[in-house]
């Protein structure tokens, strides 16, 4: 579905899946607030190996794909949380996630003007228009199959599949370098 929509959207197109691992992280509590999905970049600021914070620099532990190749962003979906918001939510919140990743395609963050950078002054707003983002990409007609597995409920795929199962990464840590 990712992969469609990469292809599809001109907005999207500076993404190179091959270097975004996707991965699920358990969600504590099976809650409709909360955490679904987040974006973990692998670089700092503009998508530099090492970065200052509280006055010591760090570096981030490497993160290598299955073909060596470095991974620049990880992408981690809530289970059962993330399936079981409505579908509409859980495109907004797929393409929120894809939109953090830089232009550039560096590892870092896209960075908005002001001191809200992640999400503008409104992240309302900003999933406002990732809506939209997610109906572009609809309007495209992608095939049905890449996306139906969406309007289920976890407890629906699990249903009708026997299980659930992915990848999990355990979040790198930052390392010190002082």
């Amino acid at each position: 579905m990712i992969e469609d929509a990469i292809g599809r959207l001109p907005e999207l197109r500076h993404i190179d899946l091959s270097r975004v691992a996707i991965t699920f992280s358990q969600a504590r509590k099976r809650v409709n607030h909360g955490l679904f999905a987040t974006l973990t970049p692998m670089r700092f600021e503009n998508g530099a190996k090492t970065g200052q914070h509280n006055g010591r620099r760090w570096r981030v532990q490497q993160l290598l794909g299955p073909e060596r190749q470095e991974m620049l962003y990880i992408l981690s979906f809530y289970l059962p949380r993330f399936m079981d918001i409505e579908f509409q939510e859980k495109l907004v919140t797929i393409f929120h996630e894809l939109w953090h990743i830089s232009p550039e395609f560096n590892g870092d963050l896209r960075r908005h003007p002001g001191r809200c950078y992640a999400h503008t002054h409104s992240q309302q707003e900003y999933d406002a228009q990732m809506a939209i983002l997610a109906n572009k990409w609809l309007r495209h007609r992608p095939p049905k199959c890449l996306y139906e597995f969406l309007q289920c409920s976890f407890q629906k795929l699990h249903h009708r599949y026997g299980r659930v199962y992915g990848l999990h990464v355990t979040h790198p840590k930052l390392i010190p370098l002082d």
